[in-house]
């Protein structure tokens, strides 16, 4: 595939990344593009795009135009033939010290496990003011790969997998096409920190509407607590006048949790809950208010440490809820779109989920 403007200083960027790499201006590695499965019925944002695996000498070739650009940075040269969104992406990851990189797009452990060693050991040796990687992951793919093969991407360099879990109920996943059951995201998730992995698990709450509103609550948290990820990512249901989901809403097949609802379910999950995790709610779809009007939740990229701060969140839901529901910003795509895309130019877009 061969893009449009590009050259020595230009190199490929995918268009979603976790909030949490994008708040620490991670410097973007495109391995694979868009999604291997692109059937879940909450996200369309690959809809009508080709899955493709790039090969090691692409990615390698993105690395040096990375190179290219940050020299020319660090050495006062000229940069007015570098892209804008890549001069952008690499001024950003250089002025916050180059310390980690994210590689996209939703699943890059897909790559044969030679060609990911490849460019994981290629990026770190090119780079040597890199002390993390992360990158997306599917609990299948964890659970296809061997652990030896794990363990040698670890070793590379990938620190962290984000891994979208979604609900810990198979009538949940089943109705929004996950394409794993709960079996697959438990056995995955233990695999991935056996092999070494820091682990974020995504969760969904309102993923069952109100039919499978405490279910879904139960068992995520059972599933959670035969995992015990590092990290619990709280992402609420948004959905999205694309999907298919949002087509089986209309039918009648699905309804939405209101704000008040979808604390309900947290409060469940909360008290279900026992790990050694961090829960987060480092996403501006978790829009709740406190009674001041200001977030009920800190939007922090490394939350709250459980157990001991169980209570405590506890008394935030409670206070949620004793604030009226009309005060609640309803976490839904008019939020996605005010307050989760970070613009670099006219073409180019950040997805934070």
């Amino acid at each position: 595939m061969k893009d449009i403007g590009s050259g020595k200083y230009y190199f490929e960027v995918g268009p979603i990344r976790p909030p949490n790499v994008g708040g620490n201006h991670s410097l973007l590695v495109r391995a694979t593009r868009n999604c291997s499965w692109n059937r879940c019925a909450f996200c369309p944002y690959y809809r009508g795009k080709e899955f493709q695996i790039r090969s090691f000498e692409e990615v390698r070739s993105d690395i040096d135009a990375v190179k290219r650009i940050k020299d020319l940075l660090c050495g006062n040269g000229s940069v007015e033939k570098v892209p804008f969104r890549c001069l952008s992406l690499v001024r950003n990851w250089v002025k916050s010290g180059g310390r980690t990189a994210f590689l996209q797009d939703s699943n890059s452990l897909i790559m044969p496990t030679d060609d990911l060693v490849g460019i994981l050991k290629y990026l770190s040796d090119t780079f040597s003011s890199l002390e993390r990687i992360t990158s997306y992951a599917r609990s299948d793919t964890v659970l296809r790969k061997g652990l030896d093969e794990l363990e040698r991407i670890r070793e590379a360099g990938l620190v962290r997998l984000h891994v979208g879990l979604e609900s810990g109920n198979d009538e949940v996943l089943s109705l929004v096409n996950k394409g794993v059951d709960v079996e697959d995201h438990v056995k995955g998730g233990k695999k991935a920190i056996e092999a070494g992995f820091e682990l974020s698990e995504y969760v969904m709450p309102g993923l069952g509407g109100k039919y499978l509103s405490e279910e879904h609550a139960r068992d995520t948290a059972e599933a959670l607590n035969e995992i015990d990820p590092d990290y619990i990512r709280m992402r609420p249901l948004s959905l999205h006048p694309s999907s298919e989901l949002k087509k089986i809403a209309d039918q009648g097949k699905f309804r939405e949790n209101s704000p008040h609802e979808l604390l309900e379910e947290i409060k469940i999950m909360l008290k279900e809950l026992d790990v050694s995790s961090r829960i987060c709610f480092d996403h501006s779809w978790n829009s709740w208010r406190n009674e001041a009007g200001g977030s009920l939740f800190e939007l922090d990229y490394e939350g709250y440490s459980l157990p001991e701060k169980k209570d405590h969140l506890l008394e935030l839901v409670e206070e949620g809820l004793e604030v009226d529901e009309s005060k609640h910003i309803r976490a839904g795509i008019r939020s996605f779109k005010l307050k989760s895309i970070f613009q670099l130019s006219d073409d180019s877009l950040f997805l934070f989920i």
